[in-house]
């Protein structure tokens, strides 16, 4: 598995804990920034995280900024993207057993780093369960592909 993760400047700090620990389970991480502590548009970098998410690129994707929501609506916009703020652990398994999420937002703001790590974790190993789960999911592929631009 290749994870992409990315944050604002609110969320720099927990994000490269994140990186280090996903690192260190041997797991291989892109780091699409930011790299410091200077104010940044999230938008700009959910964006960018989503998209290589919805071509394939990666797997899975980790959003981070002061709530999470900011990432998580951004990452939505994206067609064929599933992100879910995650700031529990039944939301981390319920995202990707439940809705099959490929990208996961935290809130630096609200999440600690310990309980970051645990959530990562249950996320990761977390698997889509399909089930009555699969037509909802089918569901929201079919509002993606209603309104993709087709000009694009």
């Amino acid at each position: 598995m290749k994870v992409i993760i990315g944050s604002d400047h609110f969320g720099f700090k927990l994000k490269e804990v994140i990186k280090e620990h996903i690192e260190a389970k041997g797991i291989e991480v892109v780091d699409i920034g930011v790299y410091d502590e200077s104010p940044v548009d999230y938008p700009d970098v959910g964006v960018a995280l989503a998209e290589r998410v919805a071509s394939g690129e990666f797997e899975r994707g980790i959003l981070i900024c002061g709530t999470g929501i900011g990432m998580a609506i951004v990452a939505n916009k994206v067609p064929g993207v599933r992100a879910a703020v995650c700031h529990d652990v039944y939301s981390a398994e319920r995202a990707r057993k439940s809705n099959d999420a490929q990208v996961m937002a935290m809130g630096a703001q609200i999440v600690g780093p310990e309980l970051a790590k645990k959530l990562v974790d249950i996320w990761l190993e977390s698997e889509f369960q399909g089930g009555r789960s699969l037509p909802k999911v089918e569901k929201i592929n079919k509002i993606d592909e209603k309104y993709r631009c087709k000009t694009a």
